[in-house]
């Protein structure tokens, strides 16, 4: 009897800039993980709709919602950790590029969750990423938002 095996899903060239390591040990770790980054989420997107779609690929251990480090309050990621990365490869096969909450959710490998990494680390207590967006997405909530609502003050104000 022949056995079909998939091959693993490939790192992406992402690497947290922060990890506490040598780059090796963040690349084997990456390799061996059955934690998952999941990116672009809206601010909206609950706790419960992650484990009802990423609960499809296996059985998850938990779920850390990234949360605004100033407000406590989400901020369009989180981590997914599974019991196996058999289960986390196929939620990097499966869901990686789907929709959630009209947003294309981003799947990438994470070295393992470590306590304070749910807190976002922008300046503004967000995501980095977001302060430098030049495009505000009103469908995805927070940085964005608030700077646009801003600027339609000002204009209103103006007008």
């Amino acid at each position: 009897m022949t056995s079909v095996h998939t091959p693993s899903v490939a790192l992406s060239k992402y690497r947290d800039q922060h990890f506490k390591g040598s780059r090796h040990e963040q690349e084997r770790l990456l390799r061996l993980t059955s934690t998952l980054y999941i990116g672009n989420l809206s601010f909206y997107t609950t706790e419960e709709q992650i484990h009802e779609l990423f609960s499809r690929c296996g059985d998850i251990r938990r779920i850390v919602m990234g949360l605004d480090k100033f407000k406590k309050t989400p901020c369009g990621f989180c981590f997914v950790e599974y019991y196996t990365r058999d289960d986390a490869e196929s939620a990097m096969r499966y869901i990686n590029g789907t929709r959630l909450d009209d947003r294309i959710v981003r799947v990438d490998w994470d070295a393992g969750f470590v306590e304070g990494r749910q807190y976002g680390r922008g300046k503004s207590g967000g995501q980095v990423r977001d302060e430098y967006r030049q495009d505000h997405d009103l469908g995805r909530g927070g940085y964005g938002k608030m700077v646009q609502m801003g600027q339609l003050g000002a204009n209103m104000r103006d007008s």
